[in-house]
């Protein structure tokens, strides 16, 4: 099979595999009538960052559903690398800065952006493309690697990370987005969208001491969750994550998961990743553990979920 057949062939496979109908579960009113319930998790696959992103918050009845006038915007993209967008180490550029724009469109007052990056916070700005697309879209980047812009806060649901500081912006905002990569990773198997709140702590040696997956599940309980959790799959890193050597780690799926649920778009994701590399889902033990935490589900098939091809 060639290389562009099979980066079709599974994109196709994984969202089957992650969806089993292409319509809205209905409900009954008091007159016995079907009514059309709200959706919980949408997935697109076949275009461009911001055409998949535009349907999929569509779907969720639109962006004003989230952003009001005036409203202070954060989006806690994946930005921990100092790598191009090309190698899919962090979020997808184009993805964020039309999440940006849609916000600042709405009626933001501002739209923050950060991320507490492992390497370099600078040069992960720059080099992922994040930092151009985000002021190009009117929106602002402010730094995620000094101490002074976090603030205590603790997790009385947690069983491990008790506590830990929080960047402020997310504690003083109206309303934030978690935009993740689906990528492999060397400790949690698997990055998606709650390992990505690992960039929002400012301890993180904390999380890789005191069990990993069960730190990712406790900061999930976080009091003040995400709108959306909109999992870039675009392209995904299939190895060596979550850095990645070459492009040759790399696998072009074209492809969007949103959902307000954090278990639930995990799963989705990992569903869809297993069909590239074959993974266990118990392997990626904070899912589990978040479940356990009353986080989300893991049960996709009680919930309302969209499949759109473009």
């Amino acid at each position: 099979m060639k290389r562009r057949d099979f980066f079709k062939s599974a994109a196709a496979v994984g969202l089957a595999s992650v969806i089993n109908t292409d319509s809205f579960a209905a409900t009954s009113n008091a007159n016995g009538m079907a009514v059309q319930s709200d959706v919980d998790m949408v997935a697109v696959m076949g275009g461009e960052p911001a055409a998949m992103l535009t349907r999929a918050i569509k779907e969720f009845g639109g962006i004003n559903k989230y952003v009001k006038k005036g409203y202070k915007v954060v989006i806690k993209p994946n930005i921990g690398w100092d790598k191009s967008p090309e190698l899919a180490a962090n979020t997808n550029p184009d993805l964020v800065g039309a999440l940006v724009k849609m916000c600042k469109n709405a009626g933001a007052s501002e739209v923050l952006v950060f991320d507490h990056t492992c390497q370099d916070w600078k040069k992960c700005y720059t080099n992922s493309g994040i930092e151009k697309a985000v002021t190009d879209a009117g929106g602002k980047m402010v730094p995620g690697n000094d101490e002074s812009m976090y603030v205590e806060v603790d997790f009385p649901r947690a069983v491990s990370l008790k506590k830990n500081k929080i960047h402020k912006s997310l504690q003083e905002c109206d309303v934030w987005f978690n935009v993740p990569v689906l990528k492999h990773h060397g400790g949690a198997k698997n990055s998606i969208s709650m390992k990505n709140l690992m960039g929002i702590a400012w301890d993180r040696k904390f999380f890789h001491q005191n069990d990993l997956h069960q730190c990712i599940a406790d900061i999930s309980t976080f009091h003040k969750k995400p709108a959306l959790n909109i999992v870039d799959a675009y392209r995904i890193m299939k190895t060596n994550g979550p850095q990645g050597k070459s492009g040759n780690d790399v696998v072009l799926l074209k492809s969007l998961i949103v959902s307000p649920d954090f278990v639930a778009a995990d799963t989705a994701a990992m569903k869809m990743f297993a069909q590239v590399r074959p993974t266990e889902i118990s392997d990626v033990r904070y899912i589990g553990l978040a479940e356990k935490l009353k986080v989300g589900t893991q049960n996709l098939d009680k919930l309302n979920v969209k499949k759109i091809k473009l």
